[in-house]
């Protein structure tokens, strides 16, 4: 094989370890709403790392056995009862190597007596690992847009070149 052969080969493995890459993280991503949404709290935690940390608005949670415990919740299962659903979009993914980080948007959506309404929209920002068992979560960030400016600037830390617009008061 000529080396000129061997580089676009390369390359092509390299290209292709990426798209798999990403279509594994993004299976994760999407895979917490329907599985928290379900109860399956085992499964739910082996999202993360044993050690992993899920950072939401009021709750911190450090390792598997407090995010499980989130899930069986009686707070929890009360939103399950009630009907709820947790809608994930899209990730934007930045693979570097065995890491990754990944910002998207989440929406709850209650059941009340009046319908379905949105509970909540918040900015996600995910730091994920290549594991033996495959990817990760390391730490996911979760803050609600409610303007607050750690919200946009949480999702805006995903890309290192871009600069945040404030309006500055007058």
């Amino acid at each position: 094989m000529t080396d000129a052969l061997e580089q676009r080969l390369a390359a092509l493995e390299d290209r292709l370890r990426a798209v798999e890459d990403e279509q594994a993280i993004t299976r994760l991503i999407l895979s917490y709403a329907p599985l928290v949404d379900s109860g399956c709290a085992d499964q739910v935690a082996g999202l993360w790392e044993p050690d992993g940390v899920y950072d939401v608005d009021e709750i911190l949670m450090e390792g598997q056995q407090q995010i499980r415990a989130m899930v069986k919740s009686g707070n929890h299962q009360r939103w399950i009862a009630g009907g709820c659903a947790h809608f994930a979009g899209a990730p934007h993914i930045t693979l570097d190597g065995d890491d990754a980080t990944a910002v998207c948007y989440t929406l709850m959506i209650v059941n009340g007596p009046d319908g379905f309404a949105l509970r909540r929209a918040t900015a996600n920002h995910w730091t994920l690992r290549r594991t033996d068992q495959g990817w990760r979560a390391v730490n996911r960030t979760n803050r609600i847009l409610d303007g607050r400016e750690e919200s946009p600037d949480l999702l805006a830390s995903h890309f290192p070149a871009a600069e945040r617009f404030r309006k500055e008061s007058v």
